[in-house]
């Protein structure tokens, strides 16, 4: 965009509260008007600059369409020259070499005194930290709000979609907040952070191990655990470890997986509420089924059950899910591990209530085929393999389609 440069934000309006507080809550239909108005900057330009159509910009300024996805509002920070602390983004690469677009506090470009003691003129590293820092101080609780109700978004639409188109989302969203962690002197600011952090780390590894990305998905785990030690939550570390153990599963490692969810219920041990115990207690029955451990594994499944709240519902969890069939679709994975007949009862319970969990309904589906193969029923095992597989494939999860493969290999 280099031909386009003389198109930008003037200064002045960078300034303009009215247009901070425009960019500040992503209210783009403001923003553009502001453009239009008060810099001369038409919707035609906008589309340009910000690789997007004319129509589109019109449907926002007219109120008709909102901004949420990360990576357009990056390309509207770019081609418009908005500092990306203005719109709640890390500091731009192109802000190291730009100074005088970035409303600062105080004029580091040039040198200034303090009690009449002059103050060397800052290097261009320096003024990207400084950078770094001015654009972090948007980090507090109500900033850690958005960033939750985006991950929550993310999760929900996970379980109908699939992690394919949504994992790169899930990493610019990490991105952002692993750049305000770092450089937030908000007072109050980085604990929320921290927390939102493993949230969106954490799911962001159980996406990378569903599509088969063994080391992404551990180092991802590693980030979630790293930033729930800054957070000081024990539920969001014991969960992002216990998680970490399925990445031994799919390794072939059942034994390192017992002890690594074992370690995360030593970190949880009377710090953490009933449902996440509870969903501990079941991710060591399912680590256990995997080491062949089945006296092991039935204890764990009935410690699962016993510490279940009656209202398997936590608002400070919502990445647990044991309402309902859940726990009997884990139940009953567990017994088709050890090849226990009486699964059929759990998984043909739990089919019941997947409405809107796909990929769980996959997984519930091979677990049933993998039983009936067992019992001799060919023909169903086959029809429940075949709905799995395409179940799998809408939600592009290779770690399910890999099982499913396994089961149609033998019918």
């Amino acid at each position: 965009m280099s031909g386009q440069r003389e198109v930008q934000v003037p200064e002045r309006l960078l300034g303009d509260p009215e247009f901070i507080e425009a960019c500040r809550t992503h209210d783009f239909a403001a923003v553009f008007t502001l453009l239009k108005k008060r810099a001369g900057i038409y919707p035609a330009q906008i589309a340009r600059l910000c690789e997007l159509t004319p129509s589109r910009v019109g449907e926002i300024m007219d109120g008709r369409r909102q901004l949420a996805q990360v990576h357009v509002i990056e390309r509207i920070a770019d081609g418009l020259r908005i500092p990306g602390g203005m719109l709640r983004l890390a500091a731009r690469s192109w802000e190291a070499v730009e100074p005088s677009n970035m409303p600062l506090s105080i004029d580091s470009s040039t040198a200034s005194t303090e009690a009449g003691i002059p103050r060397p003129a800052l290097d261009d590293d320096a003024l990207a930290l400084k950078r770094q820092l001015d654009s972090s101080r948007s980090a507090d609780p109500g900033l850690a709000e958005i960033f939750a109700g985006q991950v929550d978004m993310i999760r929900r639409l996970d379980r109908r979609l699939g992690a394919e188109p949504l994992l790169p989302q899930l990493r610019d969203q990490i991105g952002q907040m692993e750049g305000l962690l770092r450089h937030t002197t908000a007072p109050g600011g980085r604990q929320p952070i921290a927390e939102i952090l493993t949230q969106a780390a954490t799911l962001a590894g159980w996406q990378a191990l569903d599509l088969g990305r063994y080391r992404e998905s551990w180092q991802l785990h590693e980030n979630a655990k790293s930033a729930a030690q800054q957070s000081g939550s024990a539920a969001l570390l014991a969960h992002a470890t216990a998680q970490q153990a399925y990445v031994l599963l799919d390794l072939g490692m059942p034994d390192a997986a017992v002890q690594q969810v074992q370690h995360a219920q030593v970190l949880a041990a009377g710090r953490v509420p009933p449902l996440l115990q509870s969903w501990l207690h079941a991710a060591e029955a399912e680590a256990q089924a995997a080491a062949g451990n089945g006296d092991a594994c039935r204890r764990a499944l009935d410690s699962a059950e016993r510490t279940r709240p009656t209202d398997p519902a936590d608002p400070s969890l919502p990445f647990l899910f044991l309402a309902g069939a859940h726990l009997d679709r884990w139940r009953g994975n567990c017994l088709a591990t050890l090849g226990a007949d009486e699964a059929v009862r759990d998984l043909t319970r739990a089919l019941g209530e997947m409405e809107g969990f796909n990929r769980a309904e996959a997984g519930v589906r091979c677990d049933l085929a993998v039983v009936l193969l067992r019992r001799g029923e060919t023909d169903e095992a086959r029809r429940q393999a075949l709905r799995a597989q395409e179940l799998a494939t809408d939600t592009h999860s290779l770690r399910q389609r890999r099982r499913i493969d396994q089961v149609l290999q033998q019918v």
